[in-house]
């Protein structure tokens, strides 16, 4: 169960995936791969307005989604333009590809590493870290993912505690959609699932709360 507090500018998506094996031990297919190239063949176009109105949900709650702190999306769409988007795994693949196509930030935890009650809310006066050489961001009025060890996954950067490693085989996916977009939101949350089943992982959905 994830409590998800009311935002006016949000269109969640969430879901549940299991792999068969640890992640050490899965590839992911050359489709995938594939499709970590801009111009690929995909069924969804990001654009300028969801550009726009994703940095309107992100700066809802005071966060400025500028600079270094700007969503995740475009830091994708900048690798992939320098033609140095490459493979990872095979969730935090698929969920590149998804983000990359859709222009939609998306987060992917592993399940067992967060500690629940889980909630989606703005975040107080808050940091983390994000990746393993301890650089940190203030999360600060940014929508977030939190456990009970306070936030942990937000449309900027995930902190490295819940982030996927070697022996991950359960993750969360989060879509972080925008309302105004709801179709183009729900379209980029289907073919996420479709391409995570399609390379053998077990997709089932999350109950939300209010």
């Amino acid at each position: 169960m994830i409590t998800v507090e009311f935002h006016p500018l949000l269109r969640l998506g969430v879901f549940a995936s299991e792999f068969s094996a640890p992640l050490s031990a899965i590839d992911s297919p050359e489709w995938i791969r594939d499709l970590l190239v801009d111009g690929a063949d995909a069924p969804l176009t990001r654009s300028e307005e969801i550009r726009t109105a994703v940095r309107d949900l992100l700066r809802h709650g005071g966060y400025k989604p500028t600079g270094r702190g700007k969503p995740a999306s475009e830091y994708l769409v900048r690798a992939a333009s320098e033609d140095a988007l490459s493979s990872i795994n095979l969730p935090v693949d698929v969920c590149n590809v998804v983000s990359l196509h859709s222009g939609l930030p998306i987060s992917v935890v592993d399940s067992d590493l967060l500690a629940p009650p889980l909630k989606i809310a703005i975040a107080a006066d808050e940091k983390y870290v994000f990746n393993a050489s301890g650089q940190e961001i203030k999360v600060t009025g940014l929508l977030c993912l939190h456990d009970r060890d306070g936030p942990c996954a937000n449309g900027v950067k995930d902190s490295q505690r819940t982030k996927t490693h070697p022996a991950t085989r359960r993750v969360l996916c989060f879509v972080w959609g925008c309302r105004a977009w709801s179709e183009e939101t729900d379209r980029a949350i289907a073919w996420y699932r479709d391409l995570l089943e399609r390379a053998g992982a077990t997709c089932s959905d999350v109950p939300i709360g209010k």
